[in-house]
Formats: structure tokens, sequence, C-alpha cells
């Protein structure tokens, strides 16, 4: 997981610290609430607290374990960084502001240069073992949702659903949920983000599932649209045209291309159908260890697709008052196509 290209075409960074609780993971597959990870080249630092310490000693391999006190956290990170003679420190851009403050007076015999657009960089390209911690969190999500959608009727609540799917997921072997589960029903599957409610199930409307397990630290992250009967002649229709607009992103994504063309695959199919005004979130983005990661597959990014990137592929169309559809499902970008990581039919009808 440590290698030299952190170092390669990085503006003569020598040492970086990393406060983030998914980048800590990243290097050091410990989970910690608290801590910092500093990467040189030739040495690498975890510094966390008591309440994790027999932890780290035990599971943190190649890296020296200091423990610190709340307070002493950034005097600890200076001292360490002087002792392996750094000058030029990397830092990620995106911590709290409280946090930077605190970092930059305890390094501010430092250089601090912004990195986090490195770092997003490496994990944005998975290794085979990232890649199958991801297949088996879909997995485990794909065997939550079937056995949840057994229990499927007309009276159930959105809410009951979101507890039983994220039930079947912790049963079959997740960790925890990626995120929080969406379930949505009739006229709300036309909020992409709807927070599942005690609205109960109607015959003939749609049923939106949005979800995502956690395994070994990495995310799933899948969508079905269904419906117990009949959605009716418009909603069945858009559910054709997003199947198709997918499908057909799906087979021609591939290394090199842009994310704004891989996008465009699936918006200008729905387009052309009449419902371009309907899809307006991006086609996809990254998944690893947090749900939404680099790349963001979208209409305004220029970000360059390369081999072993995770995304989704998930265009949707919402219309107000009626409903809405939306399909997802995990790809790994390949040089001359993607490898479909998920499994799960697309059957409309239940």
């Amino acid at each position: 997981m440590i290698t030299a290209d952190l170092f390669e075409n990085n503006g003569k960074i020598d040492a970086f610290v990393f406060l983030g609780e998914s980048n800590r993971f990243y290097f050091t597959r410990c989970e910690t609430s608290f801590g910092a990870v500093i990467i040189t080249p030739d040495t690498n630092v975890f510094i966390t607290d008591f309440r994790y310490e027999a932890e780290v000693r035990e599971k943190v391999r190649d890296f020296d374990i200091v423990i610190s006190t709340f307070a002493e956290f950034y005097d600890k990170i200076s001292e360490t960084l002087t002792k392996i003679g750094a000058k030029t420190v990397g830092y990620e851009e995106t911590m709290p502001v409280g946090e930077f403050n605190a970092l930059k007076s305890a390094l501010k015999e430092f250089k601090l240069k912004p990195a986090t657009d490195i770092i997003d960089m490496k994990r944005a390209v998975k290794t085979q073992e990232e890649i199958g911690f991801i297949t088996s969190a879909q997995r485990i999500a794909e065997r939550a949702l079937a056995k949840a959608m057994s229990i499927v009727k007309p009276g159930i609540t959105e809410r009951e659903l979101m507890a039983e799917i994220n039930y079947e997921m912790i049963m079959a072997g997740a960790e925890k949920y990626a995120f929080e589960t969406i379930t949505a029903f009739g006229a709300n599957s036309a909020q992409p983000h709807h927070h599942p409610s005690d609205k109960k199930l109607d015959k003939d409307e749609l049923i939106l599932v949005d979800m995502g397990a956690k395994y070994k630290g990495y995310c799933s992250d899948m969508t079905r649209t269904f419906c117990l009967g009949n959605p009716g002649e418009e909603l069945t229709r858009v559910y054709e045209i997003v199947k198709a607009a997918q499908e057909y992103a799906i087979k021609h994504i591939k290394a090199g291309m842009t994310c704004n063309d891989a996008d465009s695959l699936a918006r200008e199919y729905i387009y052309a159908n009449g419902y371009g005004n309907n899809f307006g979130h991006s086609f996809g983005h990254g998944v690893g260890i947090d749900i939404h990661e680099t790349p963001r597959v979208g209409a305004k990014s220029d970000f360059v697709l390369q081999p072993n990137m995770v995304i989704t592929a998930e265009p949707g169309i919402y219309i107000q008052g009626l409903g809405g559809v939306r399909i997802e499902d995990m790809l790994v970008v390949g040089e001359k196509g993607v490898t479909n990581l998920t499994e799960y039919d697309k059957k409309l009808s239940i």
C-alpha cells in the first residue's frame, strides 16, 4: 500500500501528514477516531492515543507507533517531522478550519503544501485486494436486498423496508452500512436522496432502493427500482430509457476516456428521449473507503479514467409528483472496457 509513487512529481514534498480518518485507514488498515499518519520515503509513523495502542501495535505493520495525548498531539507531529528531517510537508486541505489552524501553528517551521489531489489520485486507482473487498461488499448487499424484498407487500413503510435491508446487510457480513439506505415509494422516488418515512406502499407504486454495505473498510453502492404491479405507461417507458442509457454507457466506457465523455454516453441518450431536464445529477462517482471518491463522473469533469478505478454508473430520470427511476451498478475501468461488479438483476416488476 505504501509506495514510492506518492513522492513522484509532487513538488518536492518529502513528508505527508494525513489526519483524515479515511486516509489513516488507507495506509494502516486500522480504523481509529483519532490520529495522524506520517509518510516519508524511508519512515512511516502512526500517531494515536492510548485507546487504540493495543490494537495498532498488533495490527499495523511497517509503521513506528507513537502514543500521544490530545494536548500533545500537534507537538508530537512536529517532533516526529523534525526527527525525520522533513522540510516540505504535504497535507489535506479538506480538514476542519480549527484543525488546520492547530496544525499550521505547530508546523510553523516547515513549508506546508496542499496534497489532497496527490492522495485522492493514489486512492482512485485500486489494487486487486481493494477491488476484492469492494466486490465482497457488493455481494453482501445483493444477498441482503434479495432477502429484504421478499417481505415487500402493500402497506409496508419505507422505514420498515430500510430497516429490513440494513438488518440483512449486517447478518450477511457487512461491518456497517456504507451510507444511509434510501427507500422511496411512489412520488417520493423522484427525490434522489429521499429520507425514508412512514409512507406506506400502495400497489402499482415505484420502489426505489439505494444501498451499500461496508466490508473490510470498503464500500459498495447499488440502486434498483422496482414496482409491485404496474407503474403505468410513462414510468414504464422512463424505466426502459434509464436502463438502456446505462447499458449503452457501460458498453462503451474505458480507460483513457474523460469523465464528461463517459457521462455524455448516458446523458445524450436520455436527452434524445425527451427527459434531459429530469436527469440532474452526475452519471457516477468513484467508490472505495468512502462512498464518494475521486473521480466525479460528471458533465463538467475532464478527469481521465484510468485502469482499476472503480466507478458507479447511475443515470436517473425524476418526475416530481409522479416518481423517479435510477439504476446503479459499480464498474472496474479497464483498457478495453469495464468489468461490472454488480450482478443483481434489473427487473422492474416484482
